[in-house]
């Protein structure tokens, strides 16, 4: 299950990257930005996908400014959740164990 949580977190980790990237070219011109996708993989295992926006021929970026934080957004707290989770595992874990001994 853990391995469900820290997959997630990579994933959305590579997610955040691609957002960054985008903000950080909201000024340069003809920037085509990233357009990123969690997916489910093998195992309960999630994966992100990337691809190039469509390029709509603009001079100027093409970035979405209301998007990109929206997706920040969204991204920190689905990372919080996941971290929450693999705390309340090893809590878990930790108190079976100490039974057991």
């Amino acid at each position: 299950m853990i391995s469900s949580n820290v997959s997630s977190i990579l994933s959305h980790q590579t997610y955040m990257n691609n957002d960054a990237a985008n903000v950080a070219n909201v000024n340069t011109d003809r920037y085509v930005p990233q357009n990123t996708i969690i997916k489910e993989a093998d195992k309960g295992t999630t994966e992100a996908v990337t691809t190039k926006a469509t390029d709509n021929g603009s001079e100027k970026s093409q970035t979405n400014l209301v998007k990109e934080i929206t997706d920040q957004i969204t991204i920190e707290n689905v990372t919080a959740a996941n971290v929450q989770a693999i705390k309340t595992q090893d809590t878990m874990l930790g108190s079976l164990l100490d039974l057991k001994a």
